[in-house]
């Protein structure tokens, strides 16, 4: 029986306890149904109360790694990162950039909006009669109480994610025997709602753990550090041009008005202080500490003592790079250190970076993840990248954008790096590589794929990329050269159904484990998946562009004062990068906030790939239809060897139909809500 992201018990009891208790969204009213006799046997007892609070959960997302398929949320397929030919059924992210989600026709996003407020509802009955337990002492109250507010902010929060601003109800437990006039009101304005859902997360964290006592058990649970964390995304979100009086703000959102008072839902003067903020709750996340030490740090794997990086058999030379941006950046060559202080040195980037996804490292000890969960979907959606040849679905794509994204080995892009044209992108590979421990580059492969960063090779699927499939039984399914030319058992002509291949010429395989197979000899298994909410990548980079964003002022929060601090950022991105075995900030780019911001948007994009990230970050920087105009490109997948490695827009009609249209910043509000209240505003544009 799957368990959701708050619980890791068995259900069976809980749905004897709520089945009674069904209950629809504020605006559904004419479904809600209580049971006050119920309802008072159930707060009697410590466990029947904390099964009930625990049932809030159910109305949240069950796996929140289902971003891909039958999901919550657009997610990273309604975004220039991801391009797949699957049923838009199945596929939701797809359907709502060919235009086929609307107000009539929602589609499953509908669902967020109805089972959020259901948990809200459920939240505060909890919070309101929680007290009423005649066997609880002060400790299960706090934890009750920290857990319910929890799970409250987060319905609100993915209701502001993906809908915008929306009803607060507070603490108020919506009565539902009164007359349809008592329910009209007005959606809150996005500021307020962004204060509010803040402020729940940060009381939330007074009663949360900072660690959960039985990690393995307990795995998935949030604690202080996922509430905070959460404030931080929120407050950078809040300060971003989008949502903050910027160029975006005034073009997307400058005509959109409350019609009960005429106030703009979203601000339309700059606040600069708000980066301020921002920073502030990155920091507090960066700063939480126990008995036991920092709670995060970045996830690495060390160096083998016997293996070199980029090991030249030829040349008997190898190591991290010294040439190209590596040369400009001081730091580069010195030993990783846990704190920040140190260099790229002795740690494996690939492993580093790949292990936090594939199962390889186990994911209850990974101290990057601030907030994660066990993921049977994102498990089971790795089928959709392996090769036919070995059963899967080989048609999860990456688009071309996102491969030229990727830098070099030594931080220069490809377009001004000597490493790529010395490689000449028209020839091949002659021999056979081992650039880390555990990857592999066969002769054969396009010289466009050597010398890339290392997050490249643990995230992407290329043409005559390794496969090495390691628990199959079957022989003839290990250690596969995958193959996309048209002719090829994985291209075209080799599918299985027309869908079912890469049309990019690129899959995801981020997720992938070398010891994972999709065949169906006897002993093909997979390693267990995670799936990360937030981790402290996320809130390095993030502190990084609040500072940055800061310009010549400071403000003072909490008693400490925020600037543009150019050594602070320079020690929170350059994290990232050495992590990622890629050179850093160097003090002549740190100067020039304009090239920080371009290169934090670039981390952003590849840090962060298939993580659900971009769909928001695009809209809240103002960016969103300046990236999604840009045509999906790829490989030449309809031609062969020789003409494939031509970079061309994807031959496919779902290019030229994709939507790029302002009033896609949020998902609409279902028109059946709408008619019920006249004091609601829709959206803009829907």
């Amino acid at each position: 029986m799957k368990t959701n992201i708050f619980k890791n018990f068995l259900v069976a009891a809980l749905i004897v306890i709520t089945g009674v208790f069904t209950s629809c969204n504020y605006l559904s009213i004419d479904k809600y149904i209580e049971n006050d006799l119920k309802l008072d046997s159930i707060f009697v007892q410590r466990r029947t109360l904390e099964a009930f609070m625990w049932g809030i959960s159910s109305y949240l997302p069950n796996d929140e790694g289902a971003i891909l398929q039958h999901s919550y949320t657009p997610g990273p397929i309604a975004t220039d990162e991801a391009f797949v030919l699957w049923p838009t059924d199945q596929f939701p992210g797809m359907a709502y950039v060919l235009g086929e989600v609307t107000a009539n026709s929602p589609g499953v996003f509908a669902n967020v909006w109805y089972s959020c407020y259901m948990a809200i509802r459920q939240s505060n009955i909890v919070l309101e009669r929680m007290e009423e337990c005649e066997d609880c002492i002060r400790a299960d109250f706090d934890r009750v109480r920290g857990y319910t507010k929890f799970m409250r902010a987060y319905a609100y929060y993915l209701l502001l994610m993906n809908y915008g601003p929306v009803i607060l109800l507070g603490d108020e437990v919506v009565a539902n025997n009164e007359q349809l006039e008592f329910y009209d009101r007005p959606r809150d304005l996005y500021d307020k709602c962004v204060d509010y859902i803040c402020d729940q997360f940060e009381e939330a964290a007074v009663d949360l753990p900072y660690r959960q006592e039985n990690q393995v058990m307990d795995f998935g649970r949030p604690t202080k550090g996922a509430a905070l964390a959460l404030v931080a995304r929120l407050r950078l979100q809040h300060a971003s041009d989008l949502y903050n009086g910027g160029t975006s703000a005034k073009s997307y959102f400058g005509s959109w008005t409350r019609k009960t008072d005429d106030a703009h839902y979203i601000q339309q003067t700059y606040d600069p202080k708000r980066w301020a903020v921002a920073a502030a709750a990155c920091k507090k996340v960066i700063d939480l500490t126990d008995q036991r030490g920092k709670l995060y740090r970045l996830h690495t794997i060390p160096l083998a003592p016997t293996f070199t990086l980029y090991w030249d058999e030829d040349k008997q030379t190898g190591g991290l790079p010294t040439t190209g941006d590596a040369a400009k950046d001081p730091n580069y060559l010195l030993p990783w250190n846990d704190d920040g202080t140190g260099g790229a040195g002795g740690i494996c980037p690939y492993q580093s970076y790949l292990y936090m996804f594939s199962g390889d490292t186990e994911m209850t000890g990974i101290s990057e993840f601030i907030w994660a969960q066990r993921s049977d979907a994102m498990q089971n959606v790795t089928k959709h990248s392996f090769p036919f040849t070995n059963n899967g679905w080989n048609g999860m794509g990456v688009t071309q954008k996102i491969i030229d994204a990727y830098e070099m080995k030594d931080g220069t892009s490809i377009t001004n790096s000597d490493l790529y044209l010395q490689n000449d992108p028209a020839k091949f590979t002659t021999k056979r590589t081992e650039p880390f421990l555990d990857y592999r580059l066969n002769l054969g492969v396009s010289n466009m794929y050597v010398d890339r960063e290392p997050r490249f090779y643990a995230s992407i699927g290329f043409c005559e990329a390794f496969w090495a499939n390691r628990s199959t039984t079957n022989v003839a399914n290990r250690n596969l050269t995958v193959q996309y030319y048209v002719d090829s058992s994985d291209g075209l002509v080799g599918a299985s159904d027309p869908n079912n291949y890469p049309i990019t010429g690129y899959v995801i395989k981020k997720w992938v484990s070398n010891n994972d197979a999709w065949n169906n000899g006897e002993g093909a298994i997979r390693t267990q998946k995670p799936f990360p909410m937030i981790r402290y990548a996320e809130i390095l980079l993030a502190y990084a562009e609040a500072l940055n964003q800061l310009g010549t002022q400071s403000f003072t929060i909490d008693g400490k004062t925020y600037s543009r601090d150019t050594e602070e950022i320079k020690w929170a991105f350059n994290q990232v990068r050495y992590r990622a075995g890629v050179p850093g900030l160097n003090d002549a780019e740190v100067e020039d906030a304009g090239i920080v911001m371009s290169k934090i948007k670039r981390e952003c994009m590849i840090e962060f790939l298939y993580e659900n990230r971009r769909y928001f970050d695009v809209r809240r920087w103002g960016d969103y239809e300046a990236s999604e105009s840009v045509p999906i490109m790829g490989m030449n997948t309809s031609g062969g060897k020789g003409v494939y490695y031509q970079k061309m827009i994807v031959p496919s009609s779902r290019v030229t139909l994709r939507v790029v249209d302002r009033k896609m910043i949020f998902l609409p509000i279902p028109q059946v809500e709408m008619r019920r209240l006249p004091s609601f505003d829709q959206n803009p544009g829907w």
